[in-house]
């Protein structure tokens, strides 16, 4: 039996004794479901041995996590303080079925979301986000600037499966969603400061008082700076005669600057005003400045074909080398990249000439942003609340990308991308009926968005075309949505839960394509300058749902829902033809989930199994001769409606608290993907890849104890443990693009006075000092370079922290 199908086998087993596991635990549940068995359930707080109920407001209102129909991760900030989490890509480490990535350089200050195999890794502003990102309850509607720090927040929710009918948009994945504490005047806030590996500095802290007895404020601010851990290397210093110019200065250590820093500065006001029982309105404001070198990454891959036309200027054809002669060792932390395009006339293999214009960009990614939120709760009538989400928000950021890692002039980009969204949604909450047997949620949303991602190219990895432009491609969206939610209390035990949600989008789309002196662009992008077209589409989605509360602490549900990924543009073109509209992605899933908690609360398992039908994958073209015959060896990035899939998956959470102070808990999921159809105009994909990041085994563990100290306090180590397995970051699967299995452990340890005013927490962060990559980026076909952005190594930090 080879490697694989070892590793399949062990896929198997492992699936195999998790879901006889749950299955068993479920089915003990409800045999033992009796009242004398959870007749102290309610009242396990009382000695401090229970674990606590979770408030969800995943269905509009407030409910218990164990009786909400969902498939709910929840995770409160201390929690997330107490995981060493401080920003959103590491939450996805718990939560089954979850992926979110930090993207490489080519992507700039974006985030790469997916949930059960379903999401985008593409920034561009013209694809929708297939995961939905809320900060009190505002949608993002991009990936860039979805890197968020989890600033002084009260809870994470993850929905996991299509939230179609519960969420603004783009949630046909999931949704993940921040939520803020609350100024409630209590005079209270706190300030704290880490120092750690890599010169790591980071800053934090709150404070919430009144203004009056009806008005208060909350205020919150980070500060995060740390060194990067990949450096660039100046190939000409560290291979003296090898022919390359030395770009660093004399009896240096040919070190020319370093990727992966952070240097990250964000804060945020809160304002509450209760002048009525009945009436809140309140109001945020948050700036973020995040300025900071590319992402660290290092070439795995590279061609040995030698290309004269990509080799420095003044370098002699003798001395031209491969790209592969810059690949480092595997395990290492460097590259030898310049973000240098030298000007020169470029002869290709045809014989051809192009005069080159020199490009060397800000070597620097940045995204500086602002928004606003205003928020009115009215309570008209004991069983009637008006709810108002208004929002804007703005950003602008630029990215610099030497795609090859080399010294060569092989392939160079740079850009801006300007935002700005205007956002309003309407919730009307009511209760009819005896005993508010009726709930229901009416209500209306709004986005309106522009952006304009402004680029420039400068492309030579082919030995007989060259390609250089300034593109700017204004795109304007628009999406208008009404929405019904129901619950309705048949018995005492059956609630039946429904929703619809109707949306309409719009969006308009024009492309610019210059050369970088102005003037026209070279011939085969000539047609595209100024073409615009549009997008338009309307849908349904709609949710069933029947749930059963068999005894107190334990409860069934059963669930059809919908949900898609909105359509658009293709929005990479090379010719007008390759411009072309493509539809949403739709996705309608059966969900069968258990929740239950045992032995007063000491113990809760929460598992669900899903199948779901996903339809009009929205898939990259490599050739487009189909779209312009007459010149089909044009490049091609046009995305096509080209395939459907069977997405099957199960997926456990538990968590254990035996005695007072000891907390286990686990998550596990299990996903397999299966194409039932490809286009065959879709070239490269086969029906045994699975989408990019969709590993098909997760584990992760976590336990902690506090020891009580008396007067000392208390201390409470903590360890975590996160395995994925094999993933691929591109849907067409290959080696090139392959990131094997890893583990990742971290480690902490915190001290807390028995007053409760100082803490201070070691931890160590990759304890076993993995070597991993977060992503890849293939274009190994194209450019002849496949790269790979490894995990920060092992990393130590001391916080120390007052509250006040």
């Amino acid at each position: 039996m080879d490697s694989r199908n070892q590793a399949a086998a062990a896929a198997t087993v492992q699936v195999g004794m998790a879901v006889r596991i749950a299955l068993g635990l479920g089915a003990a549940a409800l045999a033992m479901g009796s009242p004398v068995v959870f007749a102290a359930a309610a009242d396990a707080n009382a000695n401090g041995n229970g674990l606590e109920e979770v408030v969800v407001t995943a269905q509009f209102r407030q409910q218990s996590l164990q009786t909400t129909p969902l498939a709910i991760t929840a995770i409160s900030g201390d929690m997330l303080a107490a995981r060493s989490e401080n920003n959103i890509t590491q939450i996805a480490n718990e939560a089954p079925s979850v992926s979110l990535k930090p993207q490489g350089s080519a992507y700039g200050d974006s985030l790469g979301a997916s949930i059960r195999g379903i999401g985008q890794y593409d920034f561009n502003p013209a694809l929708e986000p297939g995961v939905g990102i809320y900060v009190d309850d505002v949608y993002y509607p991009t990936l860039t600037g979805s890197i968020l720090d989890l600033l002084d927040l009260d809870r994470v929710e993850i929905l996991r499966g299509p939230q179609g009918t519960l969420a603004g948009k783009n949630s046909i994945g999931g949704s993940v969603k921040l939520y803020s504490k609350q100024p409630t005047g209590s005079g209270t806030g706190y300030v704290g400061v880490t120092y750690g590996s890599n010169s790591r500095v980071d800053l934090r802290g709150s404070a919430d008082f009144a203004l009056s007895d009806t008005m208060f404020i909350r205020l919150a601010g980070v500060s995060r700076h740390q060194g990067g851990y990949v450096s660039r290397l100046d190939y000409g210093c560290s291979h003296p005669g090898s022919g390359f110019p030395v770009l660093s200065p004399a009896n240096g250590n040919c070190v020319v600057g370093t990727e992966g820093d952070i240097n990250y500065n964000a804060v945020r006001a809160a304002l509450r005003w209760t002048p009525s029982d009945n009436l809140e309105i309140s109001g945020s404001f948050d700036y973020t400045n995040d300025d900071h070198q590319p992402a660290g990454e290092v070439m795995v891959q590279g061609s040995t074909a030698i290309k004269q036309n990509i080799q420095p200027a003044g370098v002699l054809a003798a001395n031209a080398l491969p790209l592969s002669a810059f690949k480092p060792p595997v395990g290492s932390y460097y590259n030898y990249a310049t973000f240098f395009n030298p000007g020169a006339t470029l002869t290709l293999a045809n014989g051809s000439q192009v005069a080159a214009l020199q490009t060397s960009p800000p070597i620097h990614v940045s995204l500086k942003g602002w928004g606003a939120a205003g928020n009115i709760d009215y309570k008209i009538s004991d069983k009637l609340t008006l709810k108002s989400i208004s929002s804007y928000r703005e950003y602008t950021s630029f990215f610099a990308n030497d795609n090859d890692l080399s010294p060569l002039a092989n392939s160079l980009g740079f850009g801006t991308l300007d935002f700005h969204s205007f956002s309003e949604e309407l919730r009307l909450n009511g209760a009819l009926l005896d005993r508010d047997a009726l709930e229901y949620t009416v209500g209306g949303f709004y986005l309106k968005d522009t952006s304009v991602y402004a680029t420039d190219q400068d492309l030579r990895y082919s030995a007989t075309s060259y390609t250089e432009f300034i593109g700017h491609d204004p795109v304007n969206s628009e999406t208008k949505a009404a929405f019904l939610h129901v619950a309705y209390k048949a018995t005492d035990k059956l609630t039946l839960n429904g929703g619809l949600r109707y949306t309409s989008d719009h969006k308009d789309y024009t492309f610019s394509r210059r050369a970088y002196n102005g003037g026209p662009p070279q011939a085969s992008l000539a047609n595209l300058d100024g073409y615009t077209n549009n997008y338009d589409h309307s849908n349904m989605d709609y949710r069933a749902n029947v749930q059963y509360q068999w005894t107190d602490s334990v409860m069934t549900y059963l669930q059809y829902a919908t949900g898609i990924k909105g359509g658009g543009v293709s929005p990479r073109p090379f010719d007008y033809r390759q411009a072309i509209p493509f539809n949403p992605e739709k996705l309608g899933s059966y969900e069968f989930g258990v929740k239950s908690d045992f032995f007063d609360r000491k113990l809760r398992i929460n598992s669900d199994i899903y199948y779901s039908k996903y339809t009009d994958l929205q898939v990259g073209l490599s050739n487009c001769g189909f779209l312009t015959p007459n010149n089909p060896a044009l490049p091609c990035g046009a995305l096509f409606n080209a395939g459907n899939a069977d997405i099957r998956g199960f997926e456990l959470e538990s968590v254990i608290k035996p005695l007072a102070g000891l907390q286990f808990d686990v998550s596990y999921s299990y996903l397999k993907f299966k194409y039932t159809y490809l286009d065959p105009k879709v070239s490269g994909i086969t029906s045994s890849m699975v989408p990019a990041y969709t590993p098909k085994v997760k584990i992760s563990t976590g336990v902690q104890y506090e020891f009580l100290l008396g007067d000392v306090g208390s201390l409470t180590p903590r360890l975590d443990s996160t395995y994925i397995s094999q993933q691929y970051s591109s849907g067409v699967n290959a080696l090139t693009n392959r990131i094997a299995p890893y583990e990742l452990m971290n480690a902490r340890l915190t001290w807390r006075d028995g007053k409760g005013n100082w803490e201070a927490a070691a931890e160590v962060t990759n304890l076993t000092d993995r070597y991993y990559f977060l992503t890849r980026f293939d274009q190994f076909t194209s450019t002849g370079v496949t790269s790979g952005q490894p995990g920060r190594p092992r990393e130590f930090a001391l916080t120390v922290k007052k509250k006040f």
